[in-house]
């Protein structure tokens, strides 16, 4: 369920950001919001580690690198040590 903000802006701001919204298509409400998932995104620990594992994961894919792969690198690094 969606709730509403109440922000205050000056009117010159207002009346620019709404043109701007309007020359892409978008609505003032769609751009607030897409502003508001960016900044979430971009601050947001948890979806950068999760975004970063996602890549690491691919990275490690196309590479050809699998489970078994990691957990016998695991085994040697540890029978290394000892």
């Amino acid at each position: 369920m969606s709730t509403q903000m109440i922000i205050r802006v000056d009117d010159e701001i207002k009346s620019k950001f709404a043109k701007i919204a309007k020359a892409e298509g978008k609505s003032v409400s769609v751009v607030i919001r897409e502003l508001i998932e960016d900044y979430i995104q971009e601050r947001d620990i948890e979806t950068y580690i999760d975004d970063l594992w996602a890549r690491v994961g691919k990275k490690l894919k196309s590479n050809g690198v699998t489970a078994g792969t990691i957990q016998k690198a695991i085994r040697e690094a540890r029978t290394a040590k000892k």
